[in-house]
């Protein structure tokens, strides 16, 4: 087992990782514990939010290696691994011939990249083509260099998101279009889906040439890890649709693509819950990051009901640091679950609840 210098106790987070994966934990629960960071109040103070440059690769490896090395006193479950958000959705559009524009977080050291429309209409879809020897594609290979250079022996380095299916053709059209040509154009819309396919498939083979497995896994920053070649889906485009949208221009291209690798995890937001059940059935699929929104209660709050429409699927979810102490306390927490804790006060706290997270058994 090779170990990673940012994670003192990396072969019993690996340990129970693959519990985790393996269904047979619904009675133990999981966690990360975020503590106030100095790298990040140091990136907040270099950027601000809202659109910056394209960065420098070294700089945001820099980024990386300062961050989960500032993080390695705490013993929690998480996984140190960079996430590689500049090549999140402007990449896809990039390779096409997108303008990618990209945006600062200073809330989690992100630089998040996106692209305008693409097309006018589907009168230029003809246009698009894969070029493994676009600008975009050398950009995306020399940024996988510098990152697993950085990384080795220290840090993992986390899938990213897929933007395949329905997400696609919102990269080429705008949502609305999208829409409305599922019913006006729904040949077109079948062509840019296999587009899709062939484009996220040479972006994600890329990756996992690049980048080398962990213990015979992928580093997630949602799941942390999982055995396999795993990829991270979207089925956001179905969250303001009914189940029955996704069951007709959903489920296939997130099987296939699922089935090209070693299967995938997929985050659904506050009001994308009603696809739960659907989503449930997919083959390999290794875990849900439930996300939270404004105007739909907190996953956290509602577990216990999300937990039964599930079964045992591993499930993914942020909290504070007080809510999650207090159920810890009462001994009210769901198993099979990864809980994300924000909000400690510092390593010893996190340490100190670490101890508790690992005793825990539910029911």
């Amino acid at each position: 087992m090779n170990d990673l210098a940012y994670k003192p106790n990396f072969r019993e987070v690996i340990q129970r990782l693959r519990l985790l994966q393996s269904r047979q934990a619904m009675d133990r629960i999981f966690a990360s514990v975020n503590v106030p960071s100095a790298v990040l109040e140091q990136f907040a103070r270099q950027y601000g939010e809202g659109f910056c440059d394209y960065p420098d690769p070294r700089e945001r490896a820099a980024f990386w290696d300062q961050f989960l090395a500032e993080r390695a006193a705490i013993e929690d479950d998480s996984l140190p691994c960079a996430y590689l958000s500049e090549m999140d959705q402007g990449l896809y559009g990039g390779l096409l011939g997108g303008e990618v524009q990209f945006m600062a977080h200073p809330e989690n050291g992100w630089i998040s990249s996106m692209v305008a429309p693409l097309l006018r209409d589907w009168s230029e879809f003809d246009r698009l083509r894969l070029d493994p020897g676009h600008e975009w594609f050398a950009r995306y290979r020399e940024q996988l260099r510098v990152f697993v250079e950085a990384a080795r022996g220290k840090f993992a380095i986390s899938h990213f998101i897929l933007i395949d299916g329905l997400n696609f053709v919102f990269e080429l059209l705008g949502a609305t279009e999208t829409y409305l040509s599922l019913a006006e154009r729904p040949e077109m819309v079948r062509r840019a889906i296999d587009l899709a396919f062939e484009l996220n498939v040479a972006v994600q083979q890329t990756f996992f040439e690049y980048v080398p497995l962990i213990e015979g896994g992928t580093a997630s920053n949602m799941a942390q890890w999982i055995p396999g070649r795993i990829v991270s889906e979207s089925v956001d485009p179905f969250h303001m649709t009914s189940v029955e949208y996704f069951e007709t221009w959903g489920r296939e291209p997130v099987q296939r693509i699922f089935d090209r690798f070693d299967g995938g995890v997929v985050h659904i937001h506050g009001n994308g819950r009603h696809l739960l059940e659907a989503v449930c059935t997919l083959r390999r699929l290794h875990a849900i990051y439930l996300g939270d929104d404004k105007g739909f209660p907190e996953a956290f709050d509602i577990l216990p009901q999300l937990r039964a429409r599930t079964g045992d699927i591993p499930l993914v979810l942020a909290v504070d640091y007080p809510r999650f102490l207090e159920k810890l306390n009462r001994h009210e927490l769901v198993g099979g679950v990864f809980y994300k804790v924000s909000g400690a006060p510092d390593a010893a706290a996190a340490n100190r609840l670490m101890e508790k997270v690992r005793a825990y058994r539910a029911g």
